[in-house]
């Protein structure tokens, strides 16, 4: 398991902590700091088990209120980022 820790730009959560399979393919948990406690909770009881590449492509480019980002768009970023990291 790869743990990745991401930092969030431009939303109320301050941080976005991952584990990804060995091979950066797979989300294995996902939490926040911060943010709507209960909404990325269930974010994360969602996406556990489930394709990095799926999740990203999903959650990208969602936004929240008049913000051009969202907790799930910089969740999206962070899976990316953390796929690249662990497959380096």
């Amino acid at each position: 398991m790869f743990h990745y820790d991401y930092r969030p730009r431009g939303v109320c959560s301050r941080a976005i902590h991952l584990d990804i399979s060995d091979d950066g393919s797979t989300i294995e948990s996902v939490s926040f700091e911060g943010g709507c406690n209960g909404n990325l909770k269930a974010i994360g009881k969602l996406v556990k088990g489930k394709p990095v590449e799926e999740i990203a492509g999903i959650l990208a480019g969602n936004t929240c209120g008049p913000r051009p980002t969202s907790c799930a768009d910089q969740l999206s970023r962070a899976l990316l980022e953390a796929q690249r990291a662990a497959r380096a």
